[in-house]
């Protein structure tokens, strides 16, 4: 079904001498074709959108970059069907239960150099200076903004998680320092001292799965691509759900030449993760190769992959989909008018290349002196066959025995044992906020690596945006406004300090409730005079008041009470509350509040918090009236100085008129039941809102809890303007 509706048939689509379509010109009708090929990939018809696509790029190359995406995305949803895999699985293998307290959330291994993501996922600096993935594995978010610059240049280490690693796992550090000096040597070129490196440190600690990593790489920048996959291959079978493995061990496959056993691993690792961007590309990169008739025919004369070692075994594309069975439901019914040459003309193609290669691929091998490789099979471990495509093997079953024998000879250590923490080591201290001096509380670690309370962040930020102990510059993540919390270390608090966390939630909790009463003390904003029903938007700037909404919002209330301010008294002694309905935060942390009044209140008991006002109240209602003549009476006067207030408005200036409805609204219509209400009919208040009054009169309108006696305030002053008016 869900093809169905992605999928364009032959009726609905226009044909190519319709006017929506360029004919004839080169660039229109492969932009066609890319465009058909993308929709046949969202609907899952892989072997018309490999039809399509082949098609298109018989046209030249496409005009902009990431053209097969869609292509990849459907080669990987495909492959994770035929393995009867799912995204939710993918993502719980890539956050399972980890070794120890400080784990990697990217590679599973040592934290070593902790960076926290903007996700509130922490990963080592490796994972990420190494730029393997855009997203997190664990809830797919972003790790960097869109513009960064890189990982390493955006994110500092996080100070509080680096501590208390140097004090928990000395060695741990050690050793991920070693490993980072790997990493340098590798990225300068210097395999043979990144190779005898890590083998001076694995045989001092042969459980360490990185430093076989670094070893492995080391292999392949030399060309010693079998040894490179022994090690790969005894990392795959300690940890098969490391997406980085199967990516590094399909490089040194495409290096090697096998490029139809690299571009499978390619997809292994993308259906464990998605995201995995350099995977992504050499798929894109080796499908275009694949489905580009021009690069297929220089591969007649030379390597298609610039790789003197291809010949030995070029990748079949037509027998590969075919035997694999990704070609799920192809729906054969649909006719794109796509030219029947595509897929099995292209098979001869590559077929040919292969038997060219195959003529002198015997003396190569005779003369390898420094390509160390064998036979395909015993490059890919029996770990593997399980999750990859079916296929049709060049071996005989006695080659996978040999392959199986082969990797028995490597000597595997015991299960690494299990970091835990010496319960001597842990100290409430290393947990303390360095800002309220108490237990890390919803922990939030800023770029430049410090943690602190979100709280208490936030706080800070309210007065300046840097951090507390740096004074670094925190604008942009300001303007950002994400406050995630620090995953691993909420989890470590947890875990090592139960009794202290159950004790500062308490704290917590109870000044959450008393934020929350609003009877007492009740956060006041004093600045101008508000009214029921009666639209009130702020421009919030100063710090106090910054703090004061944030709070009504996280308490749940999202109240406030307004008040007008008095010489003698700080603020009046009747006032509304003021009830939020939206928030607009700009990026130097000033917000726009958008707010609607709310009750009438009188003031009992005047206080301060925080450096913003509070107040005891009492809500003030109308008193009903209950007998029927003197409602009837109160109806007609109601009725009276209704229309006197419709007349009065109509009798204002145009460009007065037009500023008092944008600012205010239209006026409430007449209400049936004009005691419906505890505060009366809502056009009294936009009335009283409008008219240029002296607030002092105001606020005694306000205080009313006569709804006759308000009328009569209101006729009175609309009486004094219609005469002014008529002046």
């Amino acid at each position: 079904m869900a093809a169905s509706s992605v999928v364009v048939s032959s009726e609905g689509s226009p044909e190519p001498g319709d006017s929506g379509w360029l004919r004839g010109e080169p660039e229109g009708e492969q932009e066609r074709l890319l465009r058909r090929g993308e929709l046949l990939a969202l609907g899952n018809h892989l072997k018309e959108a490999l039809e399509t696509y082949s098609a298109a790029l018989r046209l030249g190359p496409p005009a902009g970059p990431r053209r097969l995406e869609t292509l990849v995305d459907c080669l990987v949803l495909n492959y994770r069907l035929r393995q009867g895999l799912d995204w939710s699985r993918a993502r719980e293998e890539g956050g399972g239960a980890a070794a120890g307290p400080l784990t990697c959330c990217g590679c599973r291994g040592f934290l070593g150099e902790p960076v926290t993501a903007p996700c509130g996922h922490s990963y080592c600096r490796r994972c990420l200076r190494r730029e393997l993935r855009s997203r997190c594995r664990l809830c797919r978010d972003l790790l960097l903004p869109p513009d960064g610059d890189g990982p390493a240049a955006q994110l500092r280490t996080s100070v509080v998680l680096s501590q208390l690693a140097e004090k928990w796992f000395p060695a741990e550090c050690e050793r991920a320092r070693t490993g980072n000096r790997l990493g340098e040597l590798l990225s300068q070129g210097r395999f043979r001292e990144s190779l005898s490196a890590a083998s001076q440190a694995l045989r001092a600690d042969p459980s360490d799965l990185m430093l076989r990593v670094y070893r492995a790489e080391s292999y392949a920048g030399l060309q010693e691509f079998k040894t490179a996959i022994d090690d790969l291959n005894f990392i795959i079978s300690k940890m098969s759900d490391w997406p980085e493995i199967y990516f590094r061990k399909a490089k040194v496959l495409h290096d090697a030449g096998f490029v139809g056993d690299a571009l499978q691993l390619f997809l292994q690792c993308l259906s464990l993760d998605e995201d995995f961007v350099p995977a992504k590309l050499e798929v894109e990169k080796t499908l275009y190769d694949l489905l580009s008739p021009e690069n297929v025919r220089e591969s007649l004369k030379e390597s298609a992959w610039s790789s003197p070692h291809t010949r030995n075994k070029p990748f079949t594309l037509g027998s590969e989909m075919e035997e694999s069975g990704c070609n799920l439901q192809l729906c054969p019914e649909q006719n794109l008018g796509v030219p029947e040459i595509t897929v099995e003309s292209f098979r001869g193609s590559l077929n040919r290349v292969q038997s060219v290669h195959a003529l002198n691929s015997t003396e190569n091998l005779a003369k390898g002196d420094g390509l160390k490789r064998v036979s395909s099979e015993p490059l890919l471990s029996s770990q593997e066959k399980g999750a990859l495509l079916k296929r049709k093997l060049s071996l005989s079953e006695q080659d996978a025995i040999v392959c199986e024998d082969g990797r028995s000879k490597h000597k595997k250590p015991g299960e690494t044992t299990k970091r835990d923490v010496p319960q001597h080591l842990i100290d409430v201290a290393d947990f303390e906020c360095s800002l309220c001096m108490r237990l890390f509380f919803e922990p939030v670690t800023t770029p430049c690596g410090h943690t602190f309370c979100k709280n208490c962040l936030e706080r800070c930020l309210d007065h300046a945006p840097q951090c507390p102990l740096c004074k670094e510059s925190l604008k942009e993540y300001l303007a950002i406004r994400k406050y995630s919390v620090t995953v691993l270390l909420e989890e470590l608090v947890v875990k090592y300090l139960a009794a202290e966390l159950s004790e500062r939630r308490r704290i917590h909790d109870e000044e959450t409730v008393e934020l929350s009463d609003l009877t007492k003390n009740v956060p006041m904003f004093v600045c101008t005079m508000a009214y029921p029903t009666v639209p009130c938007p702020l421009h919030v700037f100063e710090p106090r008041y910054r703090l004061m909404i944030r709070r009504s919002m996280e308490t749940g209330t999202k109240q406030f009470g307004m008040c007008i301010s008095d010489p003698q008294n700080n603020f009046a002694d009747y006032g509304c509350m003021l009830q939020i309905r939206n928030i607009h935060f700009l990026p130097d942390g000033r917000s726009v509040v958008d707010t609607v009044g709310g009750k009438r209140f009188r003031v009992l008991r005047r206080g301060m918090k925080d450096g913003y006002c509070t107040a005891d109240i009492e809500y003030l209602e109308d008193i009903k009236v209950a007998d029927k003549e003197e409602l009837k009476k109160l109806r007609e006067l109601h009725d009276v100085v209704y229309n006197q207030a419709c007349g009065w408005f109509q009798s204002l200036r145009n460009k007065f008129r037009s500023q008092i409805l944008q600012h205010f609204g239209p006026m409430p219509e007449r209400e049936e039941n004009i005691q419906a209400t505890p505060n009366g009919p809502a056009w009294c208040w936009w009335l009283l809102a409008v008219l240029p009054v002296d607030p002092r009169y105001q606020i005694s309108v306000l205080s009313m809890m006569s709804l006759k006696e308000r009328l009569i305030k209101i006729q009175h002053i609309l009486t004094y303007f219609s005469r002014d008016q008529s002046k």
